[in-house]
């Protein structure tokens, strides 16, 4: 005891355990350890009062320590962790450049309302509004900076499946799919009235898009809307009459999702039958079949133009595409556990592999130096695409329960740009005139992320 106490620690010591002992109804001890101290009459009972509990405060002070420290441990090895998988780029200025900013934990907000889970969520093009759609039939609408609730939106029957802002310019609007076989329309400037419902589909519709219409760098002003099917078809419909004006058919199965370039020239598609397909919009002709996924396809992605560079490269590409070119690059998420990318004529570049369960929901980041992919085992994920596509930081515990849906917000430009019909919220539409685009497009980056989950919660990630 000498070499690790003090004399004055060591007798401060022994008079603590005297006190406790007192105070425990154990004299016998007490007056033993007294006589074996030789502390004699010094201990009276201004003293047994003064170390009265000295003993159990300590001993669980040390216990809360070593918590504590445990804690710091497994922080510093996650930040270590980071730090070691992280570019050089990404460390320098990584809080001030929005091109390198990547989501954190813990969330910003975690929105709770929803009464059964969570399957889509969407961001507004313009004002600070997040829908979320649920099993519960419900839409929620929240103020995603303040992390409230602003309404509750009903009219389907069934689950809601897929909520997508978009439409007309200058007259934005939200779209929902459902269980119930219906596509609803919803005019967020009059309270979220429901203006019209899209019948036409024979079974679940599973998705919707709103697509684009312009050339690269316009302003999205697309009355058209894109909606997929259990039913195995895709259908486009005219917003402003509600007349579904295509129908396309090649799937054999269900499909889950799809996706519009951010000109609105290409759709892709993805589902049951393990394909995704990419189509021309405007004729409903096939373009390019991708195969290679083990199981139901359940999310598909365009790249921006910002990420054709990295993906270039991946491809081994001597020269990227232009930025005015779309559809060049995508990327489904699978059942499999799997993230494929692939070039627009159906060619496997890359297939990113740490998922431990299904992947539901993928995005680009608008700055083009990252894929972000969440699924069922309860992460998100970050993939560098400067790094061959290595996964460079994983949120353990994103969520609760199985994470269904992300979406990126849309960046916010002082300058009118194209909207990705994903709705990813990229600001997809770069110009091809060189370095002073792009630096305008990083500058726009809103770096703000929206999950949704079988946990019911819906969080938002941001800087």
């Amino acid at each position: 005891m000498s070499a690790i106490l003090t004399p004055r620690q060591a007798e401060e010591l022994n008079k603590a355990i005297i006190a406790y002992l007192t105070v425990s109804s154990l004299p016998e001890s007490a007056n033993a350890l007294r006589q074996e101290i030789k502390i004699g009459d010094n201990f009276d009972d201004a003293t047994r009062k003064k170390y009265e509990g000295l003993l159990e405060k300590k001993w669980t002070s040390v216990v809360r320590l070593q918590k504590k420290i445990m804690e710091q441990e497994s922080t510093i090895t996650r930040l270590q962790s980071e730090l070691d998988s992280a570019t050089p780029t990404s460390l320098a200025r990584r809080n001030q450049d929005p091109a390198s900013w990547l989501p954190r934990s813990p969330a910003r907000h975690t929105l709770q309302s929803h009464r059964n889970p969570i399957t889509c969520v969407a961001f507004h093009p313009i004002f600070s509004s997040l829908a979320s759609g649920s099993e519960d039939t419900t839409i929620k609408i929240w103020d995603w900076e303040l992390g409230e609730l602003e309404r509750t939106v009903k009219g389907h029957t069934k689950g809601v499946l897929d909520v997508d802002f978009g439409g007309p310019r200058g007259g934005t609007l939200l779209a929902s799919c459902s269980s119930d076989l219906t596509i609803k329309l919803w005019d967020p400037s009059d309270e979220y009235k429901n203006i019209r419902t899209l019948p036409g589909h024979d079974h679940s519709v599973s998705a919707v898009r709103f697509i684009p219409s312009g050339a690269a760098g316009a302003p999205s002003s697309g009355n058209l809307l894109a909606s997929a099917s259990r039913d195995k078809t895709i259908r486009i419909w005219d917003v402003t009459t509600g007349y579904c004006v295509k129908t396309i058919r090649g799937h054999a199965d269900w499909v889950r999702d799809v996706s519009a370039s951010f000109d609105g020239r290409w759709l892709l598609s993805a589902g049951n039958d393990q394909t995704a397909r990419l189509w021309d919009s405007a004729s409903g002709d096939p373009k390019a079949t991708f195969l290679g996924h083990e199981h139901v396809i359940e999310c598909c992605t365009f790249a921006p133009p910002a990420a054709y560079e990295h993906l270039a490269g991946l491809a081994g590409l001597k020269k990227a595409p232009p930025a005015s070119s779309s559809g060049e690059f995508l990327a489904t998420g699978s059942r499999d556990k799997t993230i494929k990318i692939w070039d627009g004529r159906g060619t496997l570049i890359k297939t990113l592999v740490g998922h431990d369960n299904w992947v539901r929901g993928l995005v680009f980041h608008p700055g083009g130096k990252y894929l972000i992919s969440v699924g069922d085992d309860k992460t998100m994920r970050c993939w560098d695409l400067t790094q061959e596509g290595k996964c460079v930081k994983t949120l353990d515990e994103a969520h609760g329960h199985f994470v269904s849906c992300i979406r990126w917000a849309p960046s916010r430009t002082k300058e009118p740009a194209a909207t990705n019909g994903d709705t990813n919220g990229q600001v997809n539409g770069v110009s091809a005139k060189g370095p002073d685009a792009v630096a305008a497009t990083k500058a726009s980056i809103n770096c703000v992320i929206a999950t949704g989950s079988v946990d019911l919660n819906v969080r938002v990630f941001a800087s």
